[in-house]
């Protein structure tokens, strides 16, 4: 085991193919860390985007399809997760859960936007990166 200030990390993941490279670095920085994993997924309230891949689907079903995925591939390598979902603005919550929880690393993908679609709903992970006080990683 590695010893490093990393204690906490979040592992934010929104369903899309892009998070599984965040989630399987996340998990394996836990294992060498020995650190406590979070999942987090947080469905969006904003008017023009929806949560890719779950429109009209319940916030348990979500669940499953997300931060379960988290559990599954921790487990697999001996690390215990605890899921959260939230809701609302997706970096404006990862933010918050992480200042609340202590949290020292937020791991997490990109969707890869550019042109219009950043410009009117922003990047989620370069609003992360500006504004966390905790250290961030980007998995492409």
């Amino acid at each position: 085991m590695v010893d490093t200030h990393y204690r906490k990390i979040l592992i934010a993941t929104d369903g899309s193919e892009n998070s599984m490279n965040a989630i399987s670095t996340g998990i394996d920085f836990a294992k060498k860390t020995g650190a406590d994993v979070y999942a987090v997924h947080v469905i969006t309230t904003g008017s023009y985007y929806i949560t890719p891949n779950f429109f009209g689907v319940e916030k348990d079903n979500i669940k499953k399809s997300t931060t379960d995925y988290v559990e599954i591939v921790g487990n697999a390598k001996g690390i215990e997760v605890k899921s959260f979902i939230l809701e609302g603005d997706p970096a404006e919550k990862i933010i918050d859960f992480a200042r609340e929880n202590n949290i020292n690393l937020v791991v997490m993908g990109t969707l890869g936007k550019s042109g219009i679609e950043k410009f009117l709903i922003g990047s989620v992970s370069e609003k992360v990166i500006r504004n966390s006080d905790s250290d961030v990683l980007i998995v492409p």
